[in-house]
């Protein structure tokens, strides 16, 4: 047993370092972006981001500018937060309900309709903006938020995990409902989704960063510069006529702040979601 123990500390420590080396990896590009709003935009583009603060050259002009000057950078943040916010909730929630379906109930071509979300999840969205930007021009939802909203509330991905998720919880436990009067949304609502909590925070983490990132979807159906969302307007600063580095450095790295924060209200629960849905089923 001792040799054993012997044995797993040399793969244990290796396996330690390999992650605290990914880690330093991961945390060097955020450290640059860091590191570069401290400088002036003609520094940026003489020097391009470095890893080395140069207190001499260093100021907060940029983060001056972020507060004062940065016009409608701040109503591109507020749209993406409000935007992300009401993604993630409606897509969990439509997607927990097409996912607790498959996974409690028997009904015609039930196998079927679950190969048709496994093959929408291998098919890339590239292909499908086209047929999607003319369904919403003939529905008129162009340059609306409806139009950024409506076409991920059911995500393949999502309803794949959570059917992955549910099928490891007992029928026994739903059919303890029906014998107690409880209707099938009573079950749903007090017996599954408390369960659900683990991988409800592993999704909101994910759809949250998929939605707070979404760039090309946005800027093919708005069209309003009031409506932009942070992606979008950070983008408008590079123009071939001039390029405003000074805000698109500080206004990318206060980008990263949601996502973080997410992580952060949901990293108690994401680890054991995200193996729990990729174990079950």
């Amino acid at each position: 047993m001792k040799s054993l123990k012997n044995q797993k500390t040399p793969l244990k420590i290796l396996v330690t370092l390999l992650f605290v080396f990914l880690s330093i990896l991961i945390l060097i590009p955020f450290w640059a972006i860091f590191v570069g709003t401290f400088q002036e935009g003609s520094l940026l583009i003489r020097n391009g981001l470095n890893l080395k603060l140069d207190f001499s050259n260093a100021n907060f002009d940029n983060y001056i500018m972020l507060f004062t000057e940065s016009g409608d950078y701040f109503k591109w943040f507020f749209n993406s937060v409000i935007l992300t916010i009401v993604q993630v909730v409606l897509t969990l929630f439509i997607s927990a309900f097409v996912a607790y379906g498959f996974a409690a109930y028997d009904f015609k071509f039930k196998n079927l309709l679950f190969v048709c979300v496994l093959i929408i999840m291998s098919v890339p969205f590239e292909m499908l903006m086209l047929p999607l930007y003319v369904q919403i021009n003939d529905m008129s939802l162009a340059d609306n938020y409806a139009a950024i909203l409506l076409p991920f509330l059911a995500h393949a991905s999502t309803i794949f995990f959570f059917r992955q998720y549910l099928t490891g919880i007992p029928k026994e436990l739903i059919e303890a409902g029906r014998i107690d009067g409880a209707s099938e949304f009573g079950i749903f609502f007090k017996l599954i989704m408390p369960i659900m909590k683990p991988s409800f925070a592993a999704m909101a983490i994910l759809n949250g960063m998929n939605s707070w990132n979404n760039f090309l979807w946005p800027l093919l159906v708005l069209r309003s510069d009031e409506k932009y969302t942070l992606p979008i307007g950070l983008n408008t600063l590079i123009t071939p006529y001039g390029n405003n580095y000074d805000l698109l450095i500080v206004g990318s790295f206060f980008s990263i702040i949601p996502i973080l924060v997410l992580f952060l209200c949901f990293q108690k629960y994401f680890i054991e979601g995200m193996t729990a849905g990729a174990v079950k089923g």
